[in-house]
Parts: structure tokens; sequence; C-alpha cells
């Protein structure tokens, strides 16, 4: 594979598979949930949205460099980490919107404290200020600080990845096994934390881009040692399920998320190699074309991201307020308005983009 190619089908339907179950597993009393990874796995939907944008972005820097050089991938990185920035304060300001309608609604929810609504209304200044400088970032707004900081270095990552990935991937997992100390040191109000861990999680970020940089060969994957690693993840997977469905009773602890424990990176490592076999075998292709809309998704991915958030709030908060929580045929209701929220976004969007060429030329 050129280091220019585009992306791939299959990674924007990863991408986009991972935005909806995101989605999904945001709504408590979701029936579509209990299909996904999280369930049958010690990892979720985060692992693979992570892997993958690394993966994009690695794609997206070598293709622009191509082109225009690595001056103007750099610039278009820095440019996007303000992009991200600003989809972080919008995604803040609708959790505190979401958290503010509970309360109006007098809806029963997790939300409200969660939303960070309750310390936004007692010092709302404050709570501002703490969350431009992400010392508070409100619930499900805090996945996208990490991002930040991973797309703001990229410029530094990719000419040292292309040059010595042993050494990327070396310090990368240093920093991730220092994660759990170094997280104290990054700014904090009281009462709000880190809900992902960026010395932590850049680790699945940046083996999404040395996998783009450095593709395992087909080769490789159909030798006796990758014949052998298949039917390893197979096992680790078999495994992995039987636990979590008839073995683990309790919830696993949200440190383990927040610091990516190890034995996350292995649930998702082993997810990821038969994954890599389903497109090998050309699986995943055929599913896609005939789920484009899925596909859509992927390839608006901040935008989804922040209307799944939005989303997933919105419909909570209407069962809860309808008092329907415990019926099946609106629970489904709930779960297909969410799915069909994210394609009609992401449709929308990519409507509006390609209208704006048209109109910038007239």
């Amino acid at each position: 594979m050129s280091q220019t190619a585009k992306r791939s089908i299959e990674i924007d339907f990863f991408r986009g598979f991972a935005l909806i179950s995101i989605a999904l597993d945001h709504i408590p009393s979701s029936v579509l949930s209990h299909a996904m990874l999280h369930n049958f796995a010690f990892c979720d939907s985060a692992e693979v949205f992570v892997f993958v944008s690394g993966y994009v972005c690695a794609a997206s820097w070598l293709a622009i460099a191509g082109r225009k050089g690595e001056g103007a991938a750099n610039r278009r990185f820095w440019r996007r980490g303000r992009e991200i920035y600003a989809a972080y304060l919008c995604t803040a300001a609708l959790m505190l919107l979401s958290g503010a309608a509970a309360v109006m609604l007098r809806v029963d929810s997790p939300l409200v404290a969660e939303s960070g609504y309750l310390r936004f209304a007692a010092q709302p200044f404050t709570m501002l200020a703490n969350i431009a400088v992400f010392r508070d970032q409100p619930y499900l707004a805090g996945v996208l600080p990490m991002y930040i900081v991973l797309v703001t270095l990229l410029p530094f990552v990719m000419p040292l990845a292309r040059r010595s990935p042993d050494l990327v991937l070396v310090g990368s997992f240093a920093l991730w096994f220092g994660g759990c100390w170094l997280v104290g040191y990054l700014p904090t109000a009281p009462g709000a934390i880190w809900p992902f861990n960026p010395f932590a999680w850049q680790a699945m970020f940046m083996l999404g881009l040395l996998c783009r940089i450095y593709p395992v060969s087909r080769a490789f994957q159909v030798s006796w040692t990758g014949r052998a690693l298949t039917a390893f993840a197979l096992v680790l997977v078999a495994t992995f399920a039987f636990i979590q469905l008839f073995a683990d009773l309790d919830p696993q602890p949200g440190y383990m998320k927040q610091n990516l424990a190890s034995v996350r990176i292995v649930s998702f490592a082993a997810v990821a190699w038969l994954a890599a076999q389903a497109v090998r075998k050309g699986w995943i292709a055929w599913l896609a074309q005939r789920l484009p809309a899925v596909v859509t998704v992927g390839q608006q991915g901040l935008v989804c991201f922040v209307g799944g958030a939005v989303a997933s709030n919105v419909i909570d908060t209407l069962l809860r307020a309808t008092h329907v929580t415990a019926s099946l045929p609106a629970r489904l209701a709930g779960d297909v308005l969410a799915v069909g929220a994210l394609i009609v976004l992401a449709g929308g969007v990519r409507r509006l983009k390609a209208v704006r060429p048209r109109v910038a030329l007239t």
C-alpha cells in the first residue's frame, strides 16, 4: 500500500460503527447496546475509535505531505487541533444544556450529575474557565481533550515514526506504563477527572498510526505464524466473551478504562487481529458496500461524535421523562432514533461539504 493512498472503505466502516455504538452505549436503556463489543470483550468502541483515529490521522498526514509537503501536513493538523477544541467547547455546552433540561423536566437521571450541571449552577464562571483549560470536562466531552493533545503532537510524531518506529513504539508503551502516575499531574478541578488519560490512551492511538505506516502484509497474515496468531486470537476472544457473559458479575472499575488497563489492550488486539482477517477476506468491504450510511457516519467523525453525544442524552431524557424505560418497543424506538439521527446528520454534512466548493466557484 502506498504511503499516500486514500483511506479504505473498511476503515470508514469501522469508524462509523464505533460512533454508532458509542451513541447506543450511552443510552442506559438501549436494547442494541447489549450486542455491542463491551458485553463480550474487555474493551469497547472507545478502543476501536481511538485506534482507527490514529490510523486515519497517519493516512491523512501522509497524503497531504505527499501532495504538498510536510509543512502543509503539519499546518493542517495544527488547524485540526483548533477545530477539535471548538468541537470540545460545543460538546461541553451541549452537555450542560442536557443536564439543565433534565433538571427542568424533573427527570431522575444520572445525567444531572454526570453532565456537570450542578457544579455549573453553583459556580458558572469558575466552571466555564475550568472547561476552557480542561480542568473540568463535562460528560461525553472528556474524550476530546485527549484528541486535541494527540493531534497537536502529530506533526512531531510522524517524522520520528517514519524514521524510528521501534523508538516510537517503545516510548509510547513506556509512557503508557507510567500513565497511572502521570495522570496526577494533569490539571483538574475539585470533583473532576480526565476520563481518558492521554498518557495512557496515546498508546492505542500510536498503534493505529504505526499500523498505517507499516501495515501487516498479506503474506504474513496467511503464513504459518499468521494462522497461529489467528487461532490464538480466537481463543482469547472466546475466553474473554465467556468471562464477560458468565463469570464477570461485577462491572470493570472506571480507572481501568481511564488508564487503558493492559487487559483492555490485549482484548482489543485479539479483536483487531480477527477484524484484519475479515478485511483480508473481503467480508468487511462486502458489508460496507451494503451499509453505505455507516460508512458516511465514519467519514464525518467529529460532527457525528458531537451529534451522537447529544442524541444519546436527548433520547435517554425523553425515555425517562415519559416513564417508558421498561418498555421494549420504546427502547427499540430510542435506538432507531439515535441511529437514524446520526445517519441523517452524516448525510447532511456530506452534502453540505459537497456544495461548498461549488458555491465558492460561483
